[in-house]
């Protein structure tokens, strides 16, 4: 037996989990203790993890398919006709990468028959630094950019693989884009402008907004949809250090001055990212809260064990040991009980996370979630400070079982029937 009264302590709370029969086998009781522990800690790392993948996928989705930052014009319907003085003058700051005049409006889309669907056209440039901005073109999985020629000597046009399906398109297929933008009010109303495209590539991004809203142009026949002429909607560029985009946005605004805005991608997805954040908060509160109700599993069998034992208590107490060490007894049960199931949970959330991640057998409704996969991340902090709350919960759960146990007279647990 061990001498010392750390070897001692932990020697007698050993004992004590093992149960009555004494053969080395955990107690029923104490397993449903660890048990709990441990689905608690699962739920808790998988959930999370799940939300920070979610919320990373989302923002590499965001920037893979579109720019760090837009200029826009307010004064002038969102047309910006000097825009080769604005991109020179967003070229002087040192932390812009790439800069390239775009087109956004939203059209009608007609495949030939009787279904009509509202969509974002895009029109964007065929030069290098374009497509460094806006990253659509490298995520085409049938066909190629909108800037090759066509057999049909129509301009050619990218849409969506979602966009695709509803409206039944494929390559080579004609479609016709309607636009009200620049157009006239006369007597007999509004007289859309029309253009016929060839659809030459289908991209998928796995982001909702992307592959069911979007159709991607030439910048040049953009304008001519639109009346443009030589002008633009607006420059989008991107920045060396994307969590700098606001920093930069806001120097460039202040550079720039009215009546130019600077929309930076974190702003133009804030609700969003909020959301997320929200709903990490809040299930990180539930979750907790079954670690919560797994510890009172730990005091009610440590408070039944201080019964069981009263009378062995009774007799550690007459031979010396004091209620301060009976106490610790009990602390390093729900210790022991604590620390292995956090780590069984621990684990078996670490495997889970990772086979969602490695295998993605879980699909998601693109429309509701904008993505198409369940996306898992684990951050180590995350992870560490989940076990590091669940021992300590476990340790909180222990005070009164333990303070229990060392308040027993010896002389009245001896008598303790």
């Amino acid at each position: 037996m061990p001498t010392n009264h750390a070897g001692f302590e932990h020697y007698i709370a050993r004992r004590y989990l093992r149960g009555a029969s004494g053969r080395g086998l955990v107690s029923f009781i104490t397993a449903i203790a660890v048990g709990g522990v441990a689905v608690g800690v699962l739920a808790l790392i998988v959930v999370i993890g799940v939300l920070e993948g979610l919320q990373d996928s989302l923002r590499d989705r965001i920037l893979a398919g579109g720019p760090h930052a837009v200029v826009l014009q307010l004064d002038n319907q969102f047309r910006m006709d000097e825009w080769q003085e604005v991109r020179e003058r967003i070229k002087t700051d040192e932390t812009v990468s790439a800069t390239a005049p775009f087109v956004y409006t939203k059209v009608v889309l007609n495949g030939g028959d009787n279904y009509n669907e509202a969509v974002v056209l895009r029109g964007i440039s065929d030069e290098p630094e374009a497509h460094q901005v806006s990253g659509l073109t490298d995520h085409i999985v049938l066909g190629t950019s909108p800037f090759t020629d066509t057999e049909s000597g129509e301009p050619g046009i990218v849409v969506g693989r979602g966009l695709a399906q509803r409206l039944g398109l494929h390559l080579g297929k004609l479609i016709t884009a309607a636009s009200l933008q620049n157009t006239p009010l006369s007597s007999f109303g509004f007289s859309p402008a029309l253009r016929r495209f060839e659809v030459v590539g289908i991209f998928q991004t796995g982001l909702y907004q992307y592959d069911d809203e979007l159709a991607i142009v030439s910048i040049s026949e953009a304008q001519k949809l639109l009346g443009l002429g030589d002008a633009v909607t607006g420059i989008e560029f991107d920045v060396a250090d994307p969590w700098q985009a606001d920093v930069t946005a806001a120097h460039l605004e202040e550079t720039l001055g009215w009546p130019y805005k600077i929309d930076e991608w974190q702003e133009l997805n804030r609700p969003l990212f909020e959301a997320l954040k929200l709903e990490k908060l809040g299930m990180a509160v539930v979750l907790v809260l079954i670690v919560l109700v797994a510890s009172f599993n730990i005091v009610s069998t440590l408070v039944m064990l201080v019964s069981d034992r009263t009378r062995e208590i009774g007799i550690l107490r007459s031979m010396g040991m004091t209620g301060r060490s009976i106490g610790k007894v009990f602390t390093h049960m729900g210790l022991f009980i604590g620390i292995v199931g956090t780590v069984v949970g621990a684990s078996l959330g670490a495997t889970l996370a990772w086979f969602l991640r490695t295998y993605e057998f879980i699909s998601l409704p693109s429309n509701v979630y904008f993505l198409d996969k369940l996306p898992v991340r684990l951050d180590p902090f995350d992870v560490s400070l989940i076990m590091v709350g669940s021992i300590f919960i476990s340790y909180l759960a222990t005070i009164y079982p333990a303070r229990k146990a060392a308040d027993l007279v010896p002389v009245d647990a001896i008598r303790h029937q």
